[in-house]
C-alpha cells in the first residue's frame, strides 16, 4: 500500500492534489498540520471529496472525525508513552511511529500499522537519515500483527526497494511535495509498486 503525508504548510492547490491522488489510486493520506488551528483544520478537511473521509488519518483534533465520519488517528511516539492513544484503542482505527525495530517488534496488536524511519536520507528534512540502517534492521521484524510502513526519503527510484525488504507499504512526503508536478511524482511512485493492493 502506499501513503501519503501532508506537508506541515499549505501548499497551492493541496486539496485539490490530494482529490487527483485518490482517484490514482492512493489508499491513505495521513493529515499533519501541526500549525493549524482547530476551525482552519476543519476547512481544509472540507475541501477534500468526503467519498475519501475513510481514508483520511488525523494526526490532531481528533473530535473532527467524530464530526466528518474519519475514524483513522495517527499517534506519534511521545504520544503513545504518555498513553494519549488509550481512549482511542478498539473504537478506532489507530497507528504510530517508531524509529528502530526493537520497538516495533513489540508494539501491541490493536495497531493497525507503524512507520518506521528514516529508511533513507530525508528529502525535507536536510541531513536527517543519512547514517540509517533502518532498511537493513527491517530484516529482523518478528511483529506480523501490526503492517510495517517506511518513511523518509522514499521516492520512485528507490520505493521498490522498500517493499523488497519486507515493508507492507510506504509513505511519502517529500518525493511528492518537494517536486514541481506532486501528482505526476505520485503516480510514477505508485507505478513502482508490487501488486498495487487498496487497503482500504
Amino acid at each position: 500500500m502506499i501513503l501519503v503525508i501532508t506537508p506541515e504548510k499549505i501548499v497551492q492547490n493541496e486539496t485539490q492534489i490530494i482529490n487527483g491522488m485518490f482517484h490514482e489510486g492512493l489508499d491513505l493520506l495521513h493529515i499533519r498540520k501541526p500549525m493549524l488551528s482547530r476551525e482552519e483544520m476543519e476547512n481544509f478537511l472540507l475541501h477534500i471529496d468526503e467519498r475519501f473521509y475513510q481514508q483520511l488519518v488525523l494526526h490532531g483534533y481528533y473530535d473532527l472525525g467524530k464530526d466528518l465520519s474519519i475514524s483513522r488517528f495517527h499517534f506519534r511516539e511521545a504520544d503513545r508513552s504518555n498513553g494519549i492513544d488509550r481512549p482511542y484503542r478498539g473504537k478506532y482505527i489507530i497507528s504510530t511511529s517508531v524509529h528502530d525495530i526493537e520497538t516495533f517488534n513489540a508494539l501491541e496488536q490493536f495497531w493497525e500499522y507503524a512507520f518506521i524511519s528514516p529508511v533513507f536520507p530525508s528529502i525535507s528534512k536536510k541531513g536527517y537519515g543519512e547514517d540509517s540502517n533502518v532498511l537493513q534492521e527491517m530484516k529482523k521484524r518478528t511483529n506480523d500483527h501490526v503492517r510495517l510502513i517506511a518513511l523518509g526519503g522514499v521516492n520512485e527510484k528507490n520505493i521498490l526497494s522498500v517493499f523488497e525488504s519486507g515493508a507492507d507499504g510506504a509513505a511519502l512526503l517529500g518525493a511528492v511535495w518537494e517536486s514541481k508536478q506532486p501528482l505526476d511524482t505520485f503516480k510514477k511512485c505508485r507505478q513502482n509498486i508490487p501488486g498495487k493492493k487498496n487497503y482500504t
